[in-house]
């Protein structure tokens, strides 16, 4: 934990000053998160104080302080998911915006593996970015969580209140989705430059 659990005791029982501590301590976690689960960056200030504003009001309700991560984490998906609904919007993804660096990357962002090139990690986080746009928000949050922040199983367990083979099962077929949207991209890039080429052609 980033911070003490007695500080955490002392807010639920009304320290404002114990609060504001939590707040300085978590503040550049939870707006992290938030710019990870809704990719819009105007939105990040706006999500967060209502993170930070449900935090406050139901911080009492914590059955105990070592629960205390699992549990904010909770009420900055829920923030989002809100957000989200608010939101709704369909994402124009450009394929040809993306570099091949970032194409050739993307398998291995998605399985996590840790042996990728700083470039090609790079590379592979801001591909991951658009095609998270193109998934659900529930999908979109468990692979932010997951492979973006970097929480284990047993963390996201607590999170979400499932099973650790629950999770699996919701990851693979996240993780599936987000690769089927991939080759969307690619079948959708390669019938776009047929016609360029048809046309070159025609001319």
């Amino acid at each position: 934990m980033l911070i003490d659990p007695k500080i955490i005791e002392r807010a639920q029982q009304g320290d404002e000053e114990a609060f504001t501590e939590i707040i300085r301590a978590y503040r550049k976690r939870i707006l992290g998160t938030v710019y990870r689960m809704i990719s819009r960056s105007d939105d990040v200030e706006d999500v967060g104080q209502e993170v930070f504003s449900r935090l406050y009001d139901s911080l009492r309700q914590l059955r105990a302080p070592q629960v205390f991560e699992p549990w904010l984490y909770r009420l900055t998906i829920n923030a989002c998911y809100d957000y989200l609904r608010r939101k709704r919007r369909e994402v124009d993804v450009r394929m040809a915006d993306l570099s091949e660096e970032q194409v050739v990357a993307v398998d291995a962002a998605l399985s996590g593996k840790k042996a990728l090139e700083e470039n090609r990690k790079e590379g592979a986080r801001e591909l991951l970015e658009v095609l998270l746009d193109r998934v659900s928000p529930e999908d979109r949050m468990l692979l932010v969580l997951k492979e973006i922040q970097g929480l284990s199983l047993k963390e996201l367990s607590a999170v979400y209140k499932v099973n650790t083979n629950a999770l699996k099962v919701r990851l693979f077929r996240a993780r599936k989705r987000v690769l089927r949207a991939y080759d969307e991209m690619i079948e959708s890039t390669e019938t776009r430059m047929e016609g360029d080429e048809n046309e070159t052609i025609a001319d």
